[in-house]
């Protein structure tokens, strides 16, 4: 048994168009609405045909919904559930794919205090955007944590644990500000650093921008890659997880400064130690599945 028969999808970028490709895909009986704010994007969603129906407003969207999944940034999520929350169903799941949790339970909360908001966060993506970048495999042998508030029913928590298995995720629930934590180390902050080395590369005096491109080797070419995701988005991850970001930033910066220390009193010792923890850490993810050892990180040449 399918654990939802009518799911609305509204964001139709990476995410979720990818959610609806892998719905297509797995469980090719369930009816998608989809809509998107911008015209443009859901003219294209109805010429890639990724969903059964493609709506001009929020509120059509989930009239007839049963899983309300928003694939929208996090500073949006407050307004467009505003939008939509005179016509959402009583019995409807609301969730989303943010990745900063406790804020959009918040946000939700808010404007739609009768409904039963699960939120979600898939941990997957890449660095491209639009309808166009989704796939239907994004999400398989990725996790997806769920942080359900303590009153979520344990039917309901299960039923969307179901769905996203069915789209090839492992499924964790985790406390939201846990999670926020937890992301903030291993993926807002990595994009912060992404961001700050390319911008520091661009702005440098006398490395003129040709040179930056010409003589990319392999580890600023992996920071480019990060640096080149959507910046709306990621703008409102920073200020939606300002605590944790911030409290992850404090702890980097000093572990920056007794690296630099190292460097410069020639402690030749203690910089082998963390290359070497470091790269244990690199193998563990590796071992877990989460990444593969392709040599120079699968890249064809």
């Amino acid at each position: 048994m399918l654990p939802f028969a009518r799911l609305t999808v509204i964001g139709l970028g990476l995410i979720g168009s990818s959610v609806a490709r892998a719905v297509k895909a797995q469980m090719p009986s369930v009816r998608i609405t989809g809509h998107d704010a911008d015209p443009l994007v859901r003219a294209r969603a109805v010429q890639l045909g990724i969903c059964d129906d493609v709506t001009d407003t929020a509120g059509a969207s989930v009239m007839a919904a049963d899983l309300v999944i928003l694939c929208v940034p996090v500073g949006a999520m407050g307004a467009v559930a505003a939008d939509f929350a005179s016509d959402l169903p009583a019995d409807a799941i609301v969730s989303d794919v943010g990745s900063c949790k406790q804020s959009v339970a918040d946000a939700l909360a808010a404007v739609l205090p009768n409904a039963m908001i699960i939120p979600a966060h898939p941990v997957a993506g890449t660095e491209k955007s639009g309808p166009d970048a989704g796939f239907a495999t994004l999400f398989k042998g990725r996790w997806c944590i769920l942080t359900p508030p303590e009153n979520a029913p344990e039917a309901a928590v299960e039923r969307l644990r179901s769905f996203w298995q069915r789209l090839g995720a492992d499924v964790e629930i985790m406390d939201a500000r846990h999670h926020d934590m937890v992301l903030a180390v291993t993926s807002h902050l990595p994009h912060l650093i992404a961001y700050t080395i390319v911008g520091t590369a661009d702005d440098l005096e006398g490395v003129t921008q040709s040179e930056v491109i010409k003589y990319s080797a392999g580890g600023f070419r992996d920071f480019t890659r990060i640096a080149a995701s959507d910046p709306v988005m990621w703008r409102d991850v920073f200020l939606s997880n300002k605590d944790a970001v911030l409290e992850m930033l404090q702890r980097f910066s000093e572990d920056l400064s007794a690296l630099q220390r190292a460097i410069r009193y020639g402690k030749g010792d203690e910089l082998e130690a963390l290359f070497s923890r470091t790269r244990d850490i690199r193998r563990s993810i590796v071992e877990q599945g989460q990444d593969d050892d392709a040599p120079d990180f699968g890249r064809k040449h």
